[in-house]
């Protein structure tokens, strides 16, 4: 593929359409990803991170078609993780003393990685790189998402280089943001950063407002996932300062799991005696063992509220609803409301855990929630239809 930002700038990435899940298993890729890597031409040659270590030695060999790996002046490994940073270990055994320029903490993931003591140059916010016609100007982003990441930016042709800020696990041989289908797009940009940046959402806004003050003009952001915003790219700027700020939608998800149903129905009930006194509200209804998790947490993100139930079983909860519990309680959601239901036989400890883990994640309690016991049959659906109505006016 063929691609260039720019006359002196193109990517020279992977796009991977084959991914189904990153980070392990954590997250779930349902439209693959891109490892985007970036080549500038000037007097000094310079190579913007690199692509996940499967694909190093495919990397290495189409871009000894695009240059002669020894005039590569400069590596800019803008963050540690291997999915950015896992060609670097055939590339360097053909350049071994290019320098690499990183922050710090950068230097410590890279050697943990790898235990090579490669040629490091360490930036800090401000510290500028002469290439020839152009600058590359570095910026730190401690926590967007590790303490190593940081950005790059190009004078002249006014790119940013984002790294994972920005980014989406997108594959697309098009590329570009204007030439892909625009719901997908975003949809993968709200997963990425529900599932992702949510637990540093103060960090994001800060280090967009510190970018912003220095006013340099943005013709793209170039981001090492998903497509480079080139039309408009500011938007999705604008739009991870709204997903920073406590972000929520009229919207309220249930999270269930159910073994005989009698949960479900109760989710249903409740469900429905909201949607009686709000039939404007937007509700989700997942059961956790059937729904993926990441997108779970991505409609947690979007809601102002979650119901969240499970039978009592084993004195405890369904592992599906405990895993997803412990998964919110990580990523830190902030001004969300939480309200907690489920089905017993006869001990009925399961509304009582789910509240304290609300709680620990950060959720504020509605009420106590509601418990039924056994199926629930046509008095205790009433009850769940009135339950509610009258939860429907603390929303």
């Amino acid at each position: 593929m063929d691609v260039n930002l720019t006359e002196s700038v193109k990517w020279v990435g992977k796009v991977d359409w084959d991914l189904k899940s990153f980070h392990g298993d954590e997250y779930s890729t349902h439209r693959g990803s891109t490892y985007n890597s970036y080549l500038i031409r000037d007097e000094k040659n310079v190579l913007i991170d690199t692509v996940w270590a499967p694909f190093s030695k495919e990397f290495v060999k189409k871009l000894k078609k695009e240059i002669d790996l020894k005039k590569i002046d400069y590596i800019v490994a803008n963050h540690a993780e291997i999915d950015h940073s896992g060609g670097l270990v055939d590339l360097m055994k053909e350049i071994p003393e290019t320098p690499i320029y990183c922050t710090q903490n950068a230097v410590d993931s890279l050697t943990g990685h790898y235990h090579m003591d490669w040629n490091f140059q360490t930036i800090k916010t401000g510290d500028e790189l002469d290439i020839g016609n152009k600058k590359l100007i570095f910026i730190e982003a401690p926590m967007l998402h590790w303490p190593d990441s940081m950005f790059c930016y190009l004078t002249g042709d006014n790119i940013l280089f984002s790294n994972d800020a920005f980014g989406q696990h997108y594959a697309t041989e098009l590329l570009y943001n204007d030439k892909v289908d625009q719901c997908e797009l975003f949809q993968e940009a709200i997963k990425y950063y529900a599932n992702i940046l949510t637990p540093f959402s103060k960090l994001v806004k800060k280090k967009i407002e510190e970018v912003l003050s220095f006013e340099l003009p943005v013709d793209f952001i170039a981001p090492s996932h998903g497509v480079i915003w080139r039309d408009n790219p500011t938007q999705i700027v604008d739009k991870y300062l709204e997903w920073a700020d406590n972000y929520k939608e009229n919207q309220i998800t249930f999270i269930y799991d159910s073994m005989w149903n009698s949960t479900k129905k109760i989710a249903e009930s409740i469900k429905d005696g909201i949607y009686k006194k709000d039939p404007g509200l937007d509700i989700k209804m997942m059961k956790a063992s059937r729904w993926d998790k990441n997108d779970i947490i991505t409609e947690v993100f979007k809601s102002k509220a979650i119901f969240v139930g499970s039978p009592t079983i084993n004195k405890g909860i369904l592992s599906s609803i405990a895993g997803l519990l412990e998964e919110i309680r990580g990523l830190g959601f902030k001004e969300k409301s939480a309200a907690s239901f489920g089905s017993y036989g006869w001990s009925g400890e399961s509304k009582k855990m789910i509240n304290h883990k609300l709680e620990e994640a950060g959720f504020k309690l509605i009420d106590e929630g509601i418990l039924i016991k056994w199926n629930p049959n046509n008095s205790d659906k009433t009850e769940l239809i009135d339950y509610g109505k009258k939860i429907s006016t603390k929303l």
